[in-house]
C-alpha cells in the first residue's frame, strides 16, 4: 500500500499542479527503495515533463516524458493500485503529440491541453486508481 504522500502527489498530478506533484513525489522518491523508487521516479518525470511543456520547454518535455514512460513501462498493468497501462498510453500519446509539434509552439500545445482537460476531452495524462 503506497504512503499517503504518494496519493497527495497523485491528486496534485490530476489537478494539473505538476510542480507541486514534483515536490511531493521527489521527497518520496529520495526516501524510497526499489521497486517503488523507480516507479515514483517515472511518475515524477512525467509530471516534470508536463511542467516543462507549460513553460515552453519543448526539449525538456520530450526528454523527461520519454524517460518517465520508459521507467514505468515495466510496472504494467497495475502497480500500487495505479492503472499503469492507462497512464502509459496517455503519456505515449502526449509524447507523440509533442514530437509532432514544432518546439516554438510548445506553449500553444500546453494551452490546448489545458482547455481539453477542463472540458474532459482528453488533454493532460491522468493517474487512475484501481479500487481493490
Amino acid at each position: 500500500m503506497p504512503p499517503q504522500q504518494f496519493w497527495q502527489g497523485v491528486e496534485e498530478f490530476n489537478q494539473l499542479d505538476f510542480y507541486a506533484c514534483h515536490d511531493t513525489l521527489e521527497a518520496l522518491w529520495l526516501e524510497s527503495s526499489d521497486p517503488d523508487r523507480k516507479f515514483y521516479q517515472g511518475v515524477l518525470q512525467i509530471a516534470v515533463s508536463c511542467h516543462h511543456l507549460r513553460n515552453n520547454n519543448w526539449r525538456g518535455a520530450v526528454i523527461l516524458l520519454g524517460e518517465g514512460v520508459k521507467r514505468i513501462s515495466e510496472y504494467q498493468p497495475i502497480y500500487e493500485e495505479i492503472d499503469v497501462t492507462q497512464l502509459l498510453e496517455e503519456s505515449c500519446e502526449l509524447l507523440a503529440t509533442i514530437q509532432q509539434t514544432e518546439p516554438e509552439r510548445a506553449k500553444e500545445l500546453a494551452e490546448r491541453l489545458e482547455k481539453e482537460s477542463k472540458e474532459s476531452q482528453g488533454g493532460w495524462p491522468k493517474i487512475h486508481r484501481i479500487s481493490s
